[in-house]
């Protein structure tokens, strides 16, 4: 009962520091807050937008904004607003499967590297930086054209190319695990290296990965925008902001809300996803220190 009620007391303790932790960093609550809304707009969508995302009505195109349609209207004569609602759940969608397989494979590869060493670790490494010799959003351009233009693909191509700098903090994180004194003992103690990799390698690794994954999925935002845009990512009529944008500009500056609209859409996402991993970081050093 007395190590139950400990265990519960060090629960308690370690939960108000992170509270705390979180307090004292400003940006990080930012960045919090503005997932937690995005998030929200994206489960009540149904009940925010005020039209269909995907009716097109050519006598309101090009509506600036008013009471009626307060974001305007698109070149078809889409709402604008309900397709940005709409986009949040599309955004989450793109965010959470590329950085879930990227870090899935990466997680994998960079503990079996670190674990294992020899030559498992220059074969694993040496296909990163192999991949890490390319930019990867020209890399990320290549595999979406190579495999066809369409949400599943550009998520693939996403992954394919998200997938390196996780493999290579995990590594890094593995060569420290592994030298300590409790995996030492655990291999006097006969334990398997299966269940010291999965069992206790990996989970004391969720640090970094955490704040990768948080990270990540900023950038991979940032670049599903960005393969939209060229018209290698999402394709019409998914309601997407990338896709939003690239068709917007052509009716640059007259027509100023078909791109500024989803523009703010995608900064506020990002920079909840960027400083929010700048907050994890931040606990993580302090825990550290």
């Amino acid at each position: 009962m007395r190590a139950r009620r400990t265990h519960k007391s060090l629960k308690k303790k370690e939960k108000g520091y992170v509270l705390y932790a979180i307090r004292r960093s400003p940006l990080s609550l930012v960045g919090v807050a503005l997932i937690l809304l995005m998030a929200v707009i994206a489960v009540f969508a149904p009940w925010i937008a005020s039209y269909d995302p995907y009716k097109i009505s050519m006598s309101e195109r090009l509506l600036p904004p008013s009471s009626s349609h307060i974001a305007g209207t698109d070149i078809v004569g889409r709402d604008v607003f309900s397709r940005v609602i709409y986009g949040t759940r599309l955004s989450f969608l793109i965010a959470a499967a590329v950085v879930g397989i990227a870090i899935g494979v990466g997680v994998l590869l960079g503990a079996l590297a670190g674990f294992y060493g020899g030559v498992v670790d220059a074969v694993i490494m040496r296909i990163t930086d192999g991949f890490l010799a390319i930019p990867s959003f020209a890399l990320a351009m290549v595999a979406a054209a190579v495999f066809g233009r369409s949400l599943s693909n550009m998520i693939w191509a996403l992954a394919l190319v998200g997938w390196t700098w996780n493999a290579r903090i995990v590594r890094s994180a593995v060569l420290r695990i592994r030298s300590t004194d409790f995996m030492l003992v655990q291999k006097a103690l006969g334990a398997g290296s299966a269940r010291m990799l999965f069992r206790h390698v990996i989970p004391n690794c969720m640090g970094p990965i955490l704040i990768q994954a948080s990270l990540q999925c900023g950038l991979t935002l940032l670049s599903s925008a960005g393969l939209s845009f060229l018209g290698l990512g999402v394709q019409p009529p998914l309601p997407d902001w990338g896709l939003m944008v690239a068709d917007g500009r052509t009716y640059l500056p007259a027509r100023w809300w078909l791109v500024t609209v989803p523009g703010i859409a995608i900064i506020l996402l990002v920079t909840g996803f960027l400083l929010t991993g700048d907050g994890i970081r931040d606990i993580m050093e302090r825990e550290v220190s």
